[in-house]
């Protein structure tokens, strides 16, 4: 499969596979200066989300039947608390604007994204639309309606 890739922005930088058995694509900052993320707590204590959206000067075309899903770099994740506003971004395959990564500081201190840093990955995996079908009922499973730890684990 073929993933065609548009640059944007001329300082841009392509995404690339940080090992040949990366799940992901890394994802970079197209920025001209760094830009400071406060952390989650200073801005939840003045009322505010802090949220900053971060460009990466690219567009995508992702296949038919398939979605990017944009993820937390594991690294900057637990070293630093950075993550995706909305824990996992979703790019459709009809969309051909630009990719922004919605980002949220949840560390113990504010963080400086700088120019061309990896800040996310991308992920490309098969997506279904199944037909819906409306029913009076469900098939029946053993665990039936049963909700978040009823397994017991």
């Amino acid at each position: 499969m073929e993933l065609p890739i548009q640059k944007l922005n001329p300082k841009a930088v392509l995404p690339q596979y940080a090992t040949a058995g990366s799940a992901g694509l890394d994802l970079c900052a197209c920025l001209d200066e760094p830009l400071t993320l406060e952390r989650y707590a200073d801005g939840a204590a003045q009322g505010r989300w802090n949220c900053v959206k971060v460009p990466t000067g690219l567009a995508v075309a992702i296949p038919e039947g398939y979605v990017g899903l944009i993820f937390a770099r594991s690294g900057l994740a637990t070293k630093h608390g950075l993550t995706p506003a909305n824990c996992v971004g979703v790019i459709d395959s009809d969309y051909r604007g630009e990719v922004v990564v919605a980002l949220v500081d949840l560390g113990a201190e504010d963080y400086v994204i700088e120019p061309g840093q990896r800040i996310a990955q991308l992920v490309i995996v098969p997506c279904a639309q199944p037909t819906l079908v409306q029913t009076g009922a469900l098939p029946q499973t053993q665990r039936g309606a049963g909700g978040f730890g009823s397994t017991g684990r």
